[in-house]
């Protein structure tokens, strides 16, 4: 006994760490194909899913189901061996009793059965909720110094508090579910085992059985009564890990989006952006642009003006491919940007865009951003952007270290390093999306002369709300609800578009329009 003791326990830790590291590897590929497969998701069908939602499904999901796999190797393989080899010993030892016991498992089954099936839905509701929780959490930190310069801290702890209420209501609905199956289980175990010492008594005092065996037989029966017990742990935990596998099966199974379509023939036009009669709509409803043509050669520069709201963001979001268009087509050098990989043609272009990002590490790492780029090019780059004499000035120089969203330092300094990343690779294609909005009137004048001057050939598109950043453009076009209600030069559009020169005569002085 002292050796099975020992065989037992040395199995015990192995069994135990095999478990755990099976679970591990296995959550960690579900983790790594889900973060794959998501950063392949479509601008589209991240709207619909929503990041908090994704943010739950790739953290608290994939937990959920690291303990299911867990357990079900710990406990769902030892109870099932145990329940089923205790049957068997007492159905050899005392095939009647045995019979009085086993009359309780239909019930004992169906009451897992049913609480797992009906403990699925409630846990889906859990986690829908969790993802409300975490939106709310993300919004309050992106804008914490808005709520705290507004005063609105107490507004946004009930706003959070009531979220949250609102998940411990359905962590609890599913609690409360799910508790019942140990105490039935327990009754029809208890009513189980009063059976058998019932019929035990009756056969030890009509000779037909020995109390020996039915002393034996509770033992056996304890063992019988544990290991259901570990069963119904489990279906709670399968019950969990089904709801957040299948979240995260929602994911894994999306069909691939902007899809990669056979080339159309058209006339090969180097270096040129031709938008051909493009309509599009974020809703399937209500067009957010509407035939919008233009061409712009290669080494020209477009100016894209108009109020918030009117397209001007959609149409870099359509160039880039982040969406398709409804109607017409977008080409760049003659080829439809639809028969184009993606990686091809992202390749092309630098961008700033409007809501970019700086994640936490050195100016020169967010400059590089993954690239195999020079420090030569990186520091060209930083003083093409207007940051060489700001940079010069920190202690560390390109090695300081930056807050995650860069927060430590000014939004002009952000601006500049964002800039010098979309310049350092020396891009085809440049998309500036109201890049210049905290800069100076001065630094703004030098960054567009510096752009002018070292990106010769590259043709640039500006998005801007002041009309500083985009009079020296060779063509402008200003938009209106979604539609080119001016296209032309600075001159020319000052004689033949009226918002234009409104917003011209509203800006004299270096006002901003609204």
């Amino acid at each position: 006994m002292i050796i099975c003791s020992i065989i037992g326990v040395w199995g015990n830790i192995t069994a135990n760490r095999m478990a755990s590291k099976v679970a591990k590897d296995s959550s960690e590929k579900i983790r790594h194909d889900l973060f794959e497969k998501i950063s392949y998701l479509s601008s589209k069908q991240v709207d619909r899913v929503t990041i908090p939602s994704l943010e739950s499904r790739l953290t608290t999901d994939t937990y959920n189901v690291h303990r299911m796999i867990g357990m079900i190797q710990r406990m769902g393989v030892r109870a099932p061996i145990l329940l089923l080899g205790g049957i068997i010993i007492t159905f050899i030892m005392e095939p009647y009793l045995t019979l009085v016991l086993v009359a309780t498992l239909p019930f004992i089954t169906a009451i897992v059965y049913r609480k797992a099936t009906k403990g699925i839905p409630l846990y889906t509701k859990v986690q829908t909720a969790t993802d409300d929780m975490i939106r709310v959490v993300r919004e309050n930190v992106a804008g914490i110094r808005v709520i705290k310069a507004l005063s609105k801290v107490d507004y946004e702890k009930n706003r959070y508090d009531r979220i949250n209420r609102k998940l411990v209501d359905k962590e609890k609905q599913a609690g409360i579910a799910m508790a019942v199956t140990n105490p039935l289980m327990n009754l029809f175990l208890n009513l189980g085992l009063t059976g058998v010492i019932l019929a035990g008594a009756y056969r030890v005092n009509m000779g037909l059985s020995e109390t020996g065996k039915i002393i034996a037989f509770m033992t056996y029966f304890t063992l019988i009564s544990n290991a259901m017990m570990s069963i119904s742990r489990i279906f709670v935990e399968i019950s969990k890990g089904i709801a957040s596998a299948d979240r995260i099966g929602e994911i894994l199974n999306i069909p691939a989006d902007l899809i990669v379509l056979d080339e159309k023939e058209f006339k090969r036009e180097e270096g040129s952006i031709i938008f051909d009669h493009v309509s599009f709509s974020y809703n399937g409803v209500k067009n957010n642009l509407e035939n919008i043509n233009f061409r712009i050669d290669k080494g020209q520069t477009l100016g894209i003006l108009g109020a918030t709201g009117c397209g001007k963001t959609t149409i870099l979001q359509l160039l880039l491919r982040f969406y398709d268009v409804k109607e017409g087509s977008i080409r760049i050098n003659g080829k439809d940007i639809r028969s184009m990989n993606n990686k091809e043609l992202r390749k092309l272009f630098g961008i700033v865009m409007q809501n970019d990002f700086l994640y936490a590490d050195s100016i020169k790492e967010n400059i590089r951003f993954g690239r195999d780029l020079s420090d030569e090019q990186i520091n060209q780059a930083i003083k093409v952007a207007q940051a060489e004499e700001f940079i010069s000035n920190l202690e560390k120089g390109t090695d300081h270290i930056l807050t995650s969203r860069g927060t430590n330092i000014s939004g002009g300094q952000k601006q500049r390093i964002l800039l010098s990343r979309a310049f350092a690779a020396n891009p085809e294609i440049l998309i500036l999306d109201d890049s210049s909005s905290a800069l100076d009137y001065k630094t703004d004048a030098n960054l567009r002369k510096a752009i002018k001057e070292c990106f010769k050939d590259t043709t640039t598109i500006i998005v801007a709300q002041r009309i500083s950043s985009i009079m020296h453009a060779d063509r402008i076009l200003v938009l209106e609800e979604g539609k080119i209600i001016g296209d032309g030069t600075h001159d020319e559009l000052i004689k033949n578009c009226e918002l234009y020169k409104m917003i011209e005569s509203t800006q004299m002085g270096g006002a901003f329009v609204d």
